[in-house]
């Protein structure tokens, strides 16, 4: 009977954390400045907690991964991106390397569950792959912009990012696909950043900066 109880328990503490998200994400004031203007989060600076729904829908919370070590967290724009495929790709071709030095992957995208499952099954990605619902991540990170209604039409016919339909927001913004090492302290120790798109952060560095905290 306690077994029951404490099953009932639990599913219902799961959808309260899960309506939270939807609450936090929705209702958060997102922060969108122009790509030339974003500067992003800076290392030394705090790390902003979150808790998203992953591909299987299922809440995690980058704190508890924080209890397990340190955490790579890369954004990227979304599973229509060619770039941001090898870029993820890399990473799971060195994840038991990042994983032997006690560090964990997560991957954020303004893409609704449906999408990080396509992205994940497309890429072959053992590691989560996070629903930045309403964009409130990307904007405490400092990485958030608005691509303009031109590259959302070109990128939506030529790529079938399908935005509205994907990120359930019919604004489509997006974010710079930075990365930045978190340390189990909630502190970033370390961070690529930069406004275009095409330059991403190497494993090799962040392997060499992993070592260094470590």
């Amino acid at each position: 009977m306690m077994n029951k109880y404490a099953l009932l328990i639990k599913q219902i503490v799961l959808l309260v954390c899960t309506s939270l998200a939807f609450v936090n994400s929705t209702s958060a004031q997102v922060n969108i400045q122009a790509l030339d203007v974003l500067k992003g989060l800076q290392v030394g600076d705090d790390a902003p907690l979150f808790h998203l729904e992953n591909q299987d829908e299922e809440v995690v919370y980058l704190e508890d991964k924080l209890k397990e070590g340190p955490v790579v967290l890369v954004f990227y724009r979304g599973q229509w991106c060619p770039i941001c495929n090898r870029h993820l790709g890399r990473f799971q071709d060195s994840l038991s390397l990042i994983n032997n030095l006690d560090a964990s992957v997560i991957a954020i995208s303004p893409e609704q569950p449906e999408y990080l499952y396509a992205m994940k099954e497309k890429v072959d990605l053992e590691f989560d792959l996070l629903y930045d619902q309403g964009y409130f991540v990307a904007s405490e990170y400092g990485l958030l912009f608005d691509p303009g209604e031109s590259l959302r039409s070109r990128y939506d016919k030529l790529l079938n990012a399908n935005f509205e339909e994907a990120h359930q927001d019919e604004r489509g913004l997006l974010p710079i696909p930075a990365t930045f090492i978190i340390g189990q302290n909630g502190k970033i120790v370390w961070r690529q950043f930069d406004p275009n798109y095409k330059n991403r952060s190497s494993v090799i560095n962040i392997m060499e900066a992993l070592k260094a905290i470590n």
